[in-house]
């Protein structure tokens, strides 16, 4: 896994093989940045990254300049893995250890950008229930935006603040905005 631009670009960064992860490939995470970083500064962002595993999007974030990151994952070892790695490279990156939804459900802080990775067996109803608590507790900023990665067998297009979808070699990535 590597950090694909910033101030880390083409920083390689190892976890644990042991980590029950599946990180977003180069190839995917560099197409979703070159769609975000044409629309979008970076500069005074705040990110809330969910099921963030090895914090691969976290990192890209942090490196292209935002504010600051939280990186939520009920994963004990992942959260540590994040942490290290964010400390080591200084970034701004807060891990928290939680159950994403019971996180959602006390949280009120707003974001610019939400990025959500879910298990890859997460069905329709939990990526809706996931989507309807973003918007319904307006944890997304006016401008905001909410990306969702999933598998290409799952359609997310009548969900609710439904935007568009960009395929990128079986991974998807939903875009969800106000």
């Amino acid at each position: 896994m590597r950090i694909i631009s910033g101030t880390h670009k083409g920083r390689r960064i190892s976890p644990p093989k042991k980590l029950p992860v599946r990180p977003t490939t180069d190839r995917a995470k560099e197409s979703l940045f070159n769609i975000l970083v044409h629309q979008y500064n970076f500069k005074d962002c705040v990110v809330l990254d969910l099921f963030s595993g090895t914090g691969s999007i976290s990192y890209e974030f942090a490196s292209r300049g935002v504010e600051k990151v939280i990186a939520i994952d009920q994963n004990n070892a992942c959260v540590k893995f994040i942490e290290a790695t964010s400390e080591t490279l200084d970034m701004p990156i807060q891990p928290i250890r939680a159950v994403v939804l019971s996180f959602l459900e006390r949280h009120t802080n707003k974001y610019d950008f939400v990025f959500a990775d879910p298990p890859y067996d997460f069905n329709l109803e939990a990526y809706s229930q996931l989507i309807t608590m973003i918007f319904s507790r307006n944890l997304l900023g006016k401008d905001g935006l909410f990306i969702v990665e999933h598998s290409e067998q799952l359609n997310l297009s009548d969900l609710a603040y439904f935007k568009e979808s960009r395929n990128y070699g079986g991974c998807v990535f939903s875009f969800f905005t106000w």
